[in-house]
């Protein structure tokens, strides 16, 4: 499906980074998205490129960001907690980062994001979530990383 306005005016960054939600899964916690490579992506268009030395390609650290998007729109598509409704979330620990291929520009990186651990304590849901970043068939980020969600207030 398309990326949902609402979604889009409801994320706390002006640039989701992804532009499809390609599956919902609500049995297994899991969302997966598509994310666009181009070579104005945010730090990457500030790469001083070399073609054999520093080829341009996505960041690392802008896949790390793009974790938080997608535990956004996790929380969003799957559990149902709104921006608007006072609900932000903020990431707490990257327990494993691998990077296992360079993240090229052309091909669409696909994005899936499992919840794999929720705690609720005193109104506040910790999360713990796998990351698996693909190009094709090959996995080119994985990581498993935890967030904290809290409710600021009842609306923006």
């Amino acid at each position: 499906m398309a990326l949902d306005p609402d979604f889009i005016s409801d994320c706390p960054y002006a640039d989701p980074l992804i532009d499809d939600i390609l599956a919902i899964d609500h049995a297994t916690s899991s969302i997966t998205a598509r994310m666009p490579t181009r070579e104005d992506l945010p730090i990457t268009r500030d790469q001083r490129a070399h073609p054999e030395r520093h080829p341009r390609h996505v960041s690392g650290g802008l896949m790390i960001h793009a974790t938080g998007i997608m535990g956004f729109a996790h929380a969003y598509f799957v559990l149902g907690m709104r921006h608007a409704d006072g609900w932000i979330g903020y990431g707490t620990h990257i327990h494993n980062a691998r990077f296992r291929k360079m993240g090229t520009i052309g091909e669409p990186i696909v994005i899936t994001c499992t919840q794999i651990e929720s705690r609720k304590i005193r109104g506040t849901i910790l999360g713990r979530y796998k990351f698996r970043f693909a190009q094709g068939d090959d996995t080119i980020y994985d990581g498993d990383q935890s967030a904290v969600w809290t409710r600021v207030n009842e609306s923006r």
